[in-house]
Parts: structure tokens; sequence; C-alpha cells
């Protein structure tokens, strides 16, 4: 199947990877088309806008970073909506505002084509191997239809609404977690006295009933940073991490819902954003926060 990738940074590009891995002719469109030099090497074909990416596919998947990108990519002067959507099949897998995927959404499938949204958990390890945890949401028929696609991409899928309801739950799979990140930070601060060895207090803290499973993966290497040993590979960077708890903050405001301990961790990474860690992985802010000075 011809299918386009709209968007290859980190994710966009290790989902084309894996749509590559498993037989589909993709296409791969980005604003900086530096960044699709890797796929375009593998075999993946460079198309010159959102609009000639959907013209020469038969589904696209859109990965973006914001809510001004998508707006941007999809209603632009050479954006998705210009393009001839009939009979085409758009999965975006964004983390944005419900109410833009709402938007976008019902702008597309208003010219014909089918329209999901399937925002993910997962970073680029479990994109590549076809595991990520994928929230639909959509008509059933355009759902059944993506289907297939999405179990190449995903371990498991669940189809929780309509337009919107996607992106709220992603929303919420993400806030809990980008406030441990922070939580970890201060409590390895409280036991910076004792002088434990990291990846000894790191065990500990892993092994208790507070710990996400995210630690499995991550936990080894907040404490070789702890350590002084390089941060290595940035699988979720800093940057993305802060603005899905804006995003979060912007809708829980829309919806008269207060998030006091999801604005108080999106200060703390504005604040590491702001010392030049945006590009570094999320749980430097669990790293960082220990290496800060004292109160005074």
């Amino acid at each position: 199947m011809k299918v386009g990738v709209c968007g290859t940074g980190r994710m966009g590009a290790s989902i084309a990877q894996r749509l590559m891995s498993v037989g589909h002719e993709v296409g791969v469109w980005n604003r900086n088309s530096a960044k699709t030099s890797p796929l375009t090497a593998a075999g993946a074909k460079l198309f010159a806008s959102p609009t000639e990416l959907v013209d020469g596919c038969e589904a696209v998947i859109v990965m973006l970073l914001d809510d001004v990108a998508s707006e941007a990519v999809y209603r632009g002067p050479n954006g998705v909506l210009k393009s001839n959507l009939v009979g085409k099949l758009v999965i975006d897998m964004s983390t944005v505002r419900p109410d833009t995927m709402q938007s976008v959404g019902t702008a597309v499938t208003r010219q014909g084509a089918a329209f999901v949204e399937c925002p993910v958990g997962g970073s680029i390890g479990p994109a590549k191997e076809g595991k990520l945890f994928g929230l639909v949401a959509g008509e059933k028929a355009d759902v059944e239809r993506a289907m297939p696609i999405l179990q190449q991409l995903c371990r498991r899928i669940e189809h929780v609404g309509r337009l919107g309801a996607g992106a709220t739950v992603k929303l919420a799979v993400n806030l809990p977690l980008l406030v441990y990140w922070q939580a970890l930070g201060e409590a390895l601060t409280i036991c910076k006295p004792l002088g434990l060895p990291a990846d000894r207090l790191i065990d500990i803290l892993s092994d208790t009933a507070g710990t996400p499973t995210a630690m499995k993966g991550r936990g080894a290497v907040i404490a070789r940073v702890l350590d002084g040993q390089p941060r290595g590979e940035t699988a979720f960077s800093l940057s993305a991490a802060k603005k899905d708890l804006a995003t979060a903050l912007q809708f829980a405001d829309s919806v008269q819902a207060q998030l006091p301990v999801a604005a108080s961790a999106l200060a703390c990474f504005e604040e590491a954003e702001a010392a030049g860690l945006g590009d570094a992985d999320a749980t430097t802010v669990s790293t960082r926060w220990p290496q800060l000075p004292p109160r005074q």
C-alpha cells in the first residue's frame, strides 16, 4: 500500500521505518526536508508538500509537534486540505488539543476522506517495533478501514469515542508520567544527603508501588546520568513533554478543570528548557533537580 508520513520528527521517522519494514511503499514530507534524508536513503519517496503527499498516496499518517503545526499543515497554501481527498484515508497520530483534532478531522471528512485520530503511547523504540498503544477515535467505518495499518503499528488499540476523544485520553495518559519525572527528581533530592550509589537508589525506588512502567526502560539511563555519564539518545524530548503538559492545561482550562500539580510540573519543565535542555530526554528533569544548588 502507498502510505504517506506527514511529519518525520523522531516519532514520524520511526513510524515510517516500521511501515517500510512491513512492506508498504512509503512517501514522506517534512517542513525541514533534511530530516527525511535517512528515510529516502532507505527507499522512501520524498514529496514537496503535504498536498502532493496526499495526492500521491492512498493513506497518510500525520505526526506533528503541536497545534500550530497542525493548523499550518492542514490549512496552509500547500496543505492537506488543498489536495484531492476523495477516497483517501488520513490517520492523525499527533498529540494536540481535542478541539484541534475535531476541527481538522471534520474538514477532512467533508472533502470525502476517511479520518481517524490515533495519538499513541510509546516512544521511538516501540514505534519501530510496532508496539505502540493506539488511542483511536472517529466513525466506526473509518476506524475499521484504518485498522490494518494501525495493527501493524500498535500492540494495543482502543477505540475511545468520537473525534477529540483520542486526544483527550492521550493527554490524560501523558500527564501523570510527566509529573512523575519531576517528582522523581524531588525524591532523589531528599535522598542526596545519604550518599547512596545512584544505581542502588534507582533500583530501590523502582521496586515500589509508585513507580510507572516507564522506569523499566529509563531507570538505568537515569542512574547513569546521575553518575555523570552521557545522557544518550533522546526517546521523548523535554520540549515535547513540556508542550504536552501545556496542552493539557490549555484543554483543562477550556472545560473549567483545575490541574494544580500539572501546572507546577510545567513550570519545572519550562525552567529546564530555558536552561538549554529542550532536546534532551524528558527524564532530564529527574536528573537536573538534585543537581541544582541548595536553597539559600
